[in-house]
């Protein structure tokens, strides 16, 4: 009878030991990998945080590609090789990111395209984003709205870069805005010799705003803005000087740049210049008026969105979206954010009354 309980005791360890492994694979099939673009950029440090607050308690790792298609594609298999159930990818280059995600989807991992909408495949499952049109348009508008009545303002225009489909989506917005007030002689582009040439056009097809775009391409990298508006501004001569308005790319790092470029040369006068994203290192700059405003691109809703996919997943069922983004190969399901324009007037009640930063770091404002 001894024998006979220790025969059965043994055979009950051995059983709890399969079941404990089965917990463990378990575990690594609800594994979430996420990768980001690049480390050099206060914006996406800001989304890694983000993730690591909201994302407490789930199995993940973050990896950042600095902005090398090779190297996310390293990411991604990296991630396949761990046994990902998901894979959160912002590409760097949306149409060269398509391979990845097709690799992925081959190994039955659900692909979610964050904030860059991924192109060229319709192995995508899902995207989450910012209204990216909404984004140039508050820009715009912003401009529009400063010129009043005027005519003759010195414009400068620069777009994001061309690897990034949501940098055309800001041009689309920006340009019907602008394009109006081009064709009437409110502004006077002085550094893009395509745009004079569409300047009657408001609907341009895509293969137009990228033939504007190519030279005005900002590559999301402020040392390429900075040497960008230094030889337009020596291109366009004392003529192109004086007032001064500036269509930014869609991002505040490039913006103070290009800030700081046009503040440098003695015959710009005034300047009025448009950021977006809301990152802490521009909240100084539009205190001071060295940067106007700024479209406010709460990166939490992109996170939270992100886990409400991922959640809706584990549980089996299907995640809720509420538009579709067509990325020349299906429709996607999309959750869609929203922004908001924050200047002087308003930064306070945005960012510090809100807790998004700490007001008491800042001078200048009331």
């Amino acid at each position: 009878m001894k024998k006979l309980i220790c025969v059965l005791l043994v055979v009950v360890f051995a059983l709890s030991l399969v079941a404990c492994g089965d917990v463990g694979k378990q575990g690594k099939k609800d594994f979430i990998g996420i990768i980001l673009p690049t480390k050099e950029e206060s914006r996406w440090l800001n989304d890694q945080k983000y993730f690591e607050e909201y994302f407490k308690g789930m199995n993940y790792e973050i990896l950042f590609s600095q902005n090398n298609s090779a190297t996310e594609k390293t990411n991604v298999e990296t991630f396949i090789s761990k046994g990902a159930k998901v894979i959160v990818l912002c590409a760097y280059d949306a149409a060269a990111a398509a391979s990845a995600v097709n690799e992925a989807s081959k190994e039955g991992i659900t692909v979610i395209s964050y904030d860059r909408l991924i192109m060229g495949t319709d192995k995508l499952d899902y995207y989450v984003t910012f209204d990216s049109c909404s984004v140039g348009k508050a820009q715009a508008d912003y401009l529009v709205e400063k010129a009043g009545s005027e005519k003759g303002i010195n414009l400068y225009m620069y777009s994001g870069a061309l690897t990034d489909n949501n940098s055309v989506l800001f041009f689309e917005g920006a340009w019907k805005v602008l394009q109006p007030k081009i064709a009437d002689g409110t502004f006077v582009v002085r550094n893009c010799e395509k745009a004079i040439q569409f300047k009657d056009k408001n609907n341009l097809t895509r293969e137009e705003m990228v033939s504007i775009m190519q030279t005005i391409d900002s590559e999301w990298n402020m040392e390429r803005c900075k040497s960008l508006a230094e030889a337009n501004l020596t291109a366009a001569g004392d003529k192109g000087k004086g007032k001064v308005y500036v269509l930014g790319p869609a991002d505040d790092d490039c913006c103070r740049a290009l800030s700081d470029a046009f503040l440098a040369d003695p015959k710009v006068t005034e300047l009025k210049i448009t950021g977006a994203d809301g990152v802490e290192a521009s909240v100084q700059y539009i205190i001071d008026g060295k940067q106007s405003m700024t479209v406010y691109k709460d990166t939490q809703a992109l996170v939270k969105a992100t886990k409400q996919i991922i959640e809706a997943l584990q549980k089996g069922e299907k995640p809720k979206t509420d538009t579709v983004y067509n990325n020349d190969a299906k429709d996607v399901p999309t959750i869609q954010a929203d922004v908001v324009t924050v200047t002087a007037d308003n930064i306070a009640e945005i960012f510090f009354e809100s807790g998004v930063y700490d007001g008491s770091k800042y001078t200048g404002w009331k």
